[in-house]
């Protein structure tokens, strides 16, 4: 009993993990402020300020003066949870359901491009392109398949772009990008179900190289299209498990080394913006992310502290590729102020089967508005809103060694983003 506690305490900990460097249910979409508020349609082909340096390189193309531009989104979630249908195996589980398990969370940005001349331009990112913070609370009922959960990843990116003609435009830059998470689960007392339970916690991290690569067209003044690659990024984490429990769980009770390869998926982002007037300007675009990638779990333990059953533990995940579809308006209302409304909808990677209390999202709709206020030439202040709701979706899972969990989750969030572009 005692090791196939501790095989499924390392794999729901450390698989956990990996699900939520890939995406966390929220694939963080907030490296722009002005992009935030047309729900980032036209990212890859507006090129408007320095963010251009993440949505496309070779947009940094068209700013003809340095730029520093720095912002923060914070995002707040809510899951409203139901039962639909009692818990029906042989552990039924006791406990809440609030769902206010995602805390506030903010999301910095920061970028700088310089123009070289007048056909080269170099440019610099700092951004969070993944990242997770969720706590359920003490008794959730859930607690044995989630509980505590913290990822982040933090994307270093220099980027040159060249301007070939006054139509065509291309960049590239690496990244290098870190991740890191802990996470935790409870672990259940096969003696005594829902008391003197034990715990799982996992802690790893890693550093890695990617890039992302891009091609701006300018058809007119008016019109351009936009081509954005982001390349997938492999890492390895290395870190460790920690498991603690009295009693019956006493003898599971230790510190274990455990790693596992992870590949992040590449995605490709087109989008148009047109002007349709001097003062109103569409943007739509289409964003192609890769996440059939992640089939399986495959983590490798240090067989010198575990049994040799347990040197690799395997979990199936089944994911699919996504298709993320957006479409926006902004207005220039006068040479200071200019205003932004956009429209998305997001598929979901996650199947059916594998929907856990970790990962609980489904198909989204997003709405957004901002602005954007210059009261010089020199100076610009973006501020932008977002609301995400996620259509419902169930979570059943049934274990002998965590419970019976089945529950229905209906996810949404608020997004407010702030950000000061200064040109000299």
């Amino acid at each position: 009993m005692s090791q196939r506690l501790l095989k499924t305490g390392l794999a729901i900990a450390i698989s956990t993990l990996s699900i939520h460097s890939l995406a966390s249910g929220f694939a963080l979409n907030e490296q722009s402020i002005s992009g935030m508020g047309t729900s980032f349609a036209g990212r890859s082909s507006s090129a408007d300020d320095a963010s251009t340096v993440f949505g496309n390189p070779a947009g940094m193309a068209r700013l003809k003066r340095d730029e520093i531009y720095a912002g923060a989104a914070a995002i707040h979630a809510r899951s409203d949870i139901r039962q639909p249908h009692a818990s029906v195996g042989p552990l039924s589980l006791s406990g809440s359901n609030d769902g206010d398990m995602v805390p506030t969370t903010g999301v910095p940005m920061g970028y700088y491009v310089k123009p070289l001349d007048d056909k080269v331009a170099f440019g610099l990112g700092i951004y969070v392109p993944f990242g997770l913070m969720t706590d359920y609370e003490r008794n959730f009922q859930g607690r044995y398949y989630a509980d505590k959960s913290y990822v982040r990843v933090i994307t270093i990116q220099p980027t040159l772009s060249y301007r070939f003609n006054d139509k065509l435009s291309v960049g590239f830059g690496p990244t290098f990008n870190h991740i890191e998470g802990e996470l935790s689960s409870s672990l259940l007392n096969p003696l005594s179900p829902g008391s003197n339970d034990g715990k799982v916690r996992v802690r790893g991290d890693d550093t890695a190289v990617g890039f992302n690569v891009g091609v701006l067209y300018e058809f007119s003044p008016a019109t351009r299209v936009g081509l954005t690659y982001h390349s997938r990024v492999k890492y390895q984490l290395d870190g460790d498990t920690r498991v603690s429990g009295s009693g019956a769980l006493a003898g599971l009770a230790g510190k274990y080394d455990a790693s596992l390869d992870l590949t992040t998926p590449e995605s490709v982002d087109f989008s148009v913006t047109h002007e349709l007037t001097d003062a109103l300007t569409l943007h739509a675009g289409s964003t192609w992310t890769r996440w059939s990638r992640f089939q399986e779990i495959r983590v490798e333990n240090d067989s010198t502290t575990l049994p040799a059953n347990l040197s690799t533990i395997t979990e199936e995940q089944n994911w699919h590729d996504t298709w993320a579809h957006a479409l926006g308006l902004s207005y220039r209302l006068n040479p200071q102020w200019t205003l932004r409304t956009g429209l998305a909808v997001d598929q979901s990677p996650i199947n059916n089967t594998n929907r856990s209390p970790r990962i609980p999202s489904g198909d989204r709709t997003i709405f957004s508005l901002g602005a954007g206020w210059s009261p010089t030439q020199d100076l610009t202040v973006d501020l932008a809103y977002s609301y995400l709701q996620e259509e419902s979706v169930n979570v059943a899972h049934q274990s002998p060694t965590r419970g019976d969990y089945r529950a229905r989750y209906r996810n949404s969030a608020h997004g407010f983003g702030a950000a000061l572009s200064y040109r000299f």
